[in-house]
């Protein structure tokens, strides 16, 4: 089998000639710490312009979350006038929430991972923790509208290239860049690829126990962002960061498309800046 060009590429020049940006942090750790400084200044910057702060967030990586209620509680920052709207949920087979109590519920991890240890005079109002409901995928939408604008969308990005559960088109399916960007907030099967890495961390390798759908916020929705952070810490990353940053604009990598915004910037551990390709193979070569 012949070698992907972009994975010979030399990881200090990963990004050259890239319209996204990437930014190359030496762990994991480094990475969310840097993620949730963003995070914070942008809700600072906005405070003290008395101006609302609404963003598109993940519920994954969680590293981020740590780091934030430090800051929040530390340096009393108010999240008061704060929406976020979470990315994603997994659903039942009859395409409902999964309980909140379930341990795979994104709901039930924001509230122990995040807003039940941020201090109650700062805590992000409970009317304003969105989550894409089933049958309501409109609101989302609205919410953005009705703010007049949308901070930032930010996330990890999936095996497929994916960001939240906008999963590449289907082997056979036609999609092109631009219809795939005008897919709004829906309801959708998880490809086997998400479902085997997301078990793979969060089920002891056991499919069966990851849900067979979800919901998820849109490309559309998540374009409207006047910046988009993607997160890629670990060495599995690896192979997705060098198609999205030189293996050109396609729906079958679907952060691939961020090259198309206008702020648009991917956070990597250098463990994911390595060649996926074995090192004799790449020398072979």
């Amino acid at each position: 089998m012949d070698i992907n060009p972009i994975n010979l590429i030399p990881a200090n020049e990963l990004g050259k000639d890239s319209k996204i940006k990437l930014s190359v942090c030496d762990t994991e750790h480094d990475l969310y710490w840097r993620m949730a400084i963003e995070v914070l200044e942008t809700i600072k910057e906005n405070n003290e312009k008395g101006e609302e702060t609404i963003m598109v967030v993940p519920y994954g990586p969680l590293g981020p979350y740590s780091r934030l209620v430090y800051l929040v509680n530390t340096y009393r920052v108010s999240l008061k006038n704060c929406t976020f709207i979470n990315m994603d949920e997994y659903l039942n087979d009859d395409k409902t929430y999964i309980d909140k109590n379930d341990p795979l519920s994104f709901r039930g991890g924001m509230d122990r991972i995040f807003y039940n240890l941020i201090d109650d005079e700062l805590n992000v109002l409970p009317e304003n923790r969105l989550f894409p409901v089933p049958g309501e995928e409109h609101i989302v939408m609205y919410r953005i509208k009705k703010a007049g604008k949308l901070d930032m969308a930010w996330g990890g990005v999936g095996i497929n290239g994916h960001f939240a559960f906008n999963e590449p088109p289907e082997p056979g399916e036609v999609c092109t860049p631009e219809e795939f960007l005008e897919r709004p907030t829906r309801v959708l099967p998880i490809s086997r690829e998400t479902k085997t890495i997301n078990c793979f961390m969060n089920c002891g390798g056991d499919l069966d126990s990851i849900p067979k759908y979800c919901i998820t916020v849109g490309m559309k929705e998540m374009f409207m962002a006047k910046k988009i952070r993607m997160c890629m810490p670990r060495d599995w990353n690896a192979g997705a960061l060098r198609k999205i940053l030189h293996g050109g604009e396609t729906s079958r990598v679907p952060c691939s498309l961020f090259a198309r915004h206008s702020d648009a910037m991917i956070y990597c551990a250098r463990v994911a800046t390595e060649s996926p390709v074995p090192e004799i193979r790449v020398y072979n070569k």
